[in-house]
């Protein structure tokens, strides 16, 4: 196969980047383009994406790729995390900085709803994980606060299906990341109106759904001169970024658990079809879509956004560590000493994580942790217990064999991390590729364009192109007796 290049955008809450794909004798190689910082930013009392400045980054990008590296891709594609959007008018205009999914403005949001539709009634209609942030409330506490902006918006496109637009001029929204939304009839391209309309949210707002690999149109003339770029297609890729991690998993076969480590850590399996019962609701399981038509069964977990907000306020406060020195002060603490629950809600959005952290311990008889190392072991030996949790709830639910993890994006280069996963579920862990997200929106790029046939070809490529690190139990640490003293702050 002659050489093959695609760049893919890649935007997290934290970051973006822009990574070039070469694509060639059933192999990938990926090229880092251009690097940018992305943060919330808090404005009037809310917090915000500037989305403006992110499709700037975007274009630097693209004009890196073509000028400075010399390349002309075939297609360009982008993913973002899910839930948030933008309001246009009619004229097609932007009206304002999309809210970010941290805002406080939907605390009360799902409780307010459920007086309308019962709990278990929009559970067993959206079969989506019950959290403060999607969509479904973001709108609604829109509509209770009888939002001027609501009332002047023609249509809402979620944060990648609005930057595809912005080059191609084309909207749509995308399967993946509509599906986050929890306002889509599950394993279907179709938006629960019934739904929306009893609880007083508008639909007419909403957009085509259309599937992972469909080719948009071109970029936009004007963008095309900007950047020196030929006007190539935009597709749309598995656009929540999680949709896309999970395209490189390099296995081809049914029997893993996937781990997608980054500020969030997504655990779950591949389904051919929704799980949804009341069971699954119990446990707050969520059904987003993939590809081929697939069901991401999964559930969020408050991941390396513990850790990453503890190193940003030591920072504040003078003490700069990497993240090598964090591990080596994790490894020197004492294990299982501090417990937290992850997914706590005092642990969202806190002004200061190191005393929510604190906050916890005292508040559930543990003491509090002393020094930095004690406080980033707590918060591995937190997560490597609370994927055990989320483990077994997934076996309890599902039939599919599961004999391992494979963990991707950039929590698998945290080698200390996994070792303790594996501890912790005793399960063979199998770490990488660490681009998960990049290497699949790129390779679905691949898929729309006719260069690979099937996603299990798109995994074996991806089996062949990368080096992995494997992780097998240890029976060294009580993890048994460390699980019971997790379960019992759990409840």
């Amino acid at each position: 196969m002659d050489q093959r290049y695609f760049l893919a955008f890649d935007l997290g809450a934290s970051s973006g980047r822009a990574i070039l794909g070469t694509l060639a004798n059933d192999k990938i190689e990926l090229t880092e383009i251009h690097r940018f910082p992305n943060q919330m930013q808090l404005i009037n009392g809310h917090w915000f994406w500037n989305i403006f400045n992110l499709f700037n980054e975007l274009k630097i990008g693209l004009k890196k790729c073509v000028k400075e590296f010399g390349i002309q891709p075939e297609s360009i594609g982008i993913d973002t995390w899910g839930v948030d959007f933008v309001h246009l008018n009619k004229e097609g205009l932007i009206l304002s900085l999309p809210f970010a999914y941290r805002d406080s403005r939907t605390n009360t949001s799902m409780e307010d709803l459920f007086r309308i539709i019962p709990r278990d009634e929009v559970y067993a209609r959206t079969g989506i994980q019950f959290m403060q942030f999607n969509s479904l409330f973001q709108l609604f506490s829109m509509v209770k606060d009888h939002s001027s902006l609501l009332e002047i918006t023609d249509s809402i496109l979620f944060m990648p299906d609005a930057l595809n637009y912005l080059f191609s001029g084309v909207k749509k929204s995308e399967f993946s990341i509509a599906s986050t939304s929890q306002m889509i009839i599950p394993g279907t391209c179709t938006w629960n109106k019934e739904l929306l309309e009893k609880v007083g949210n508008p639909t007419g707002i909403l957009n085509e759904i259309i599937l992972p690999g469909t080719i948009l149109g071109t970029i936009q003339e004007e963008i095309a001169r900007e950047t020196g770029s030929k006007s190539v297609p935009v597709i749309a890729v598995a656009a929540h970024d999680t949709g896309s991690a999970i395209v490189s998993v390099p296995n081809t076969g049914k029997n893993f658990v996937y781990l997608s480590s980054g500020t969030w850590s997504i655990m779950g399996i591949e389904s051919e079809h929704p799980i949804i019962s009341e069971q699954t609701r119990l446990l707050n399981f969520t059904n987003e879509g993939g590809v081929d038509g697939t069901t991401r069964f999964l559930k969020n977990i408050m991941g390396l956004w513990l850790i990453q907000e503890v190193q940003r306020i030591w920072e504040e406060e003078g003490f700069i560590y990497t993240w090598p020195e964090m591990v080596e002060l994790a490894r020197k603490s004492e294990p299982f000493k501090f417990l937290v629950n992850p997914d706590d809600s005092m642990f969202l959005n806190p002004r200061n994580m190191v005393q929510a952290i604190r906050d916890f311990c005292y508040q559930t008889a543990q003491g509090t942790p002393c020094n930095h190392g004690e406080t980033i072991r707590c918060i591995y030996d937190s997560l490597a217990l609370k994927y055990r949790y989320t483990l077994r709830q997934i076996r309890n639910v599902s039939d599919q064999p599961i004999e391992i993890i494979h963990i991707i994006g950039g929590g698998a280069n945290n080698h200390f991390l996994n070792q303790l996963t594996a501890d912790a579920t005793g399960l063979l862990v199998i770490a990488g590729p660490t681009e998960a997200t990049a290497i699949g929106n790129i390779m679905v790029q691949a898929k729309a364009l006719g260069y690979v046939g099937s996603l299990s070809e798109i995994r074996q490529i991806v089996a062949n192109s990368f080096d992995l690190a494997e992780f097998s139990p240890s029976l060294e640490l009580d993890w048994d007796g460390a699980y019971d003293r997790f379960m019992g702050i759990m409840l």
